[in-house]
């Protein structure tokens, strides 16, 4: 089965890797995304593989969140009255997963790979939230498509690589171990897009584009697909050795969004964590 047809897949070719845009898709209720599946997959993956929280939450946060006093697979069993959210990462440790986000991202391999190259690290996520949660304001560093399966919800997403949004030091501090939060003030509103998900629909997200997310009236389930290039790796080791730069006081200037603009930097950050012994 086809889940991307052959005019979503020019949309995407038309607007990867920098433009936010939605694509329909046909993946449907698939038996691997049901409630039960999901409660199953979650006590199957290892613990640092699940997160799970309260979903009543604010836009921004500064510390996380309490997490749920029920068990995790019984926290997505009863998601509808449970108040939570819950994300199983990296669902390709499970054969099945793993071949569903090998069939999905293959349907699009050829649009990605002529314009960022290879795929690297792919990665899948999947997204469990109760009725009107809230998934706070934060970047992630993966391209990524969301696909909306089950419920519906509004994402609210920020330019890539615009410091009013997220400061380079945010980027810096995360590139080096720190998290992904963002500080949140009301007059960023203005500078955000919505976009609404139902069933059916996808958005593909541009790596470290910063976003919240409010969820509709019931429950919800969204898989995200997700995959790196060498460019994505090069700005995040761009901001990694301008994090060093600004150690020893030097202001360094922003990270491009395009691999050119990074290769010197990137290469410097590559060449200190050789001589860390980290690879």
């Amino acid at each position: 089965m086809t889940v991307f047809t052959q005019a979503a897949r020019a949309t995407f070719a038309a607007h990867y890797p920098e433009v936010a845009h939605k694509l329909p898709h046909t993946l449907g209720r698939h038996p691997l995304l049901e409630i039960e599946a999901l409660a199953q997959l979650a006590e199957a993956l290892p613990r640092a593989s699940v997160e799970y929280n309260q979903a009543d939450l604010p836009i921004g946060i500064s510390e996380k969140p309490d997490v749920p006093t029920l068990s995790i697979g019984e926290t997505i069993r009863r998601i509808e009255e449970s108040g939570s959210w819950a994300a199983l990462k990296n669902i390709e440790q499970v054969p099945a997963y793993a071949a569903l986000l090998a069939d999905l991202l293959a349907e699009i391999q050829p649009q990605i790979e002529a314009k960022t190259g290879r795929m690297l690290k792919t990665q899948g996520f999947i997204f469990i939230t109760s009725p009107n949660g809230v998934t706070p304001y934060h970047f992630d560093p993966e391209h990524n498509i969301l696909l909306q399966i089950r419920g519906r919800k509004v994402m609210t997403q920020f330019p890539a690589g615009d410091a009013n949004f997220a400061p380079d030091e945010v980027h810096e501090t995360y590139h080096t171990g720190g998290g992904r939060e963002l500080t949140w003030r009301d007059e960023l509103l203005a500078g955000g897009t919505e976009f609404p998900l139902e069933p059916g629909e996808a958005l593909f997200v541009p790596v470290m584009a910063p976003h919240f997310v409010r969820n509709g009236p019931e429950p919800s389930v969204s898989l995200s697909i997700t995959w790196r290039s060498e460019w994505s790796f090069a700005e995040a080791d761009a901001r990694a050795f301008n994090s060093v730069l600004r150690r020893i006081g030097i202001q360094p200037r922003s990270t491009g969004r395009w691999p050119h603009a990074n290769r010197a930097t990137a290469l410097g950050w590559r060449v200190i964590r050789k001589l860390r012994g980290q690879g």
